[in-house]
């Protein structure tokens, strides 16, 4: 009877990579722990909506951007399985693929080269209903300044960000750095229109500050990386 209760005390975890190689590892590491138990693994996006059909599964981790995987499946499986929070672990960090991962009902968010115990504590915490992030995912929610409280995740939207031309227009003078004022004089614009246009600029892009917008800009080739870091202009 009491391993009856042990067993069912244990976090149920399933892995989604479709790297055999990058699953085992986590196995590995996962199976060190009394308290986790990894119930299943998949490989493609349909394995692993079979495998949640088939287990009472607590924690998902998975690689959205991993061949078989795509960011709008997390936003099927969390409508699909709303009792199973799930863990992004991916090599990449970039701040909007975290917001998208947010709005597409990601919980929390690791990367590959995190510490063993860094991976495990994401299950506990997750598990319990926290959000967690590894520190070289904090540093790039810090650098983009990325409300991860207060932000309105619910608006996920697969498509790629749509910018007019006007919008596109502003996003290049912010990146080299003029002020409201300069740009609506250079546009033949109110400095009201385009804080306006900026404030939009930000809400499409889901983000909170100049300097995303300017990484988006380098980003997006809407301005030349070169004459952004040796302009004369001050910031």
């Amino acid at each position: 009877m009491a391993e009856s209760i042990a067993e069912m005390a244990k976090i149920k975890v399933a892995l989604a990579d479709s790297s055999r190689l990058i699953r085992t590892g986590l196995d590995l590491v996962l199976a060190q722990e009394d308290d986790i138990e990894v119930v299943g693994e998949a490989d493609n996006a349909q394995q692993l909506v079979e495998l949640l059909h088939s287990f009472q599964v607590d924690v998902v981790l998975i690689d959205f951007t991993s061949e078989g995987f795509a960011l709008e499946r997390i936003a099927e499986l969390s409508q699909g399985f709303p009792d199973t929070k799930i863990v992004a672990i991916t090599t990449d960090q970039e701040g909007q693929t975290i917001i998208n991962a947010l709005k597409a009902g990601v919980t929390s968010y690791i990367k590959k080269d995190c510490d063993f115990d860094e991976i495990v504590s994401s299950v506990r915490e997750t598990a319990r209903g926290d959000k967690f992030f590894c520190g070289k995912i904090l540093e790039t929610i810090r650098r983009v300044n990325i409300d991860v409280d207060g932000q309105d995740w619910s608006s996920f939207n697969c498509e790629p960000v749509q910018l007019s031309d006007r919008e596109q227009e502003i996003i290049t003078f912010i990146a080299e750095g003029f002020t409201n004022t300069e740009i609506a004089e250079r546009l033949f614009l109110s400095p009201h229109t385009v804080n306006t246009h900026r404030k939009n600029i930000m809400h499409k892009l889901g983000v909170k500050n100049t300097a995303a917008v300017v990484m988006y800009a380098v980003k997006s080739n809407l301005v030349n990386v070169n004459k952004f870091l040796f302009s004369s202009r001050e910031p």
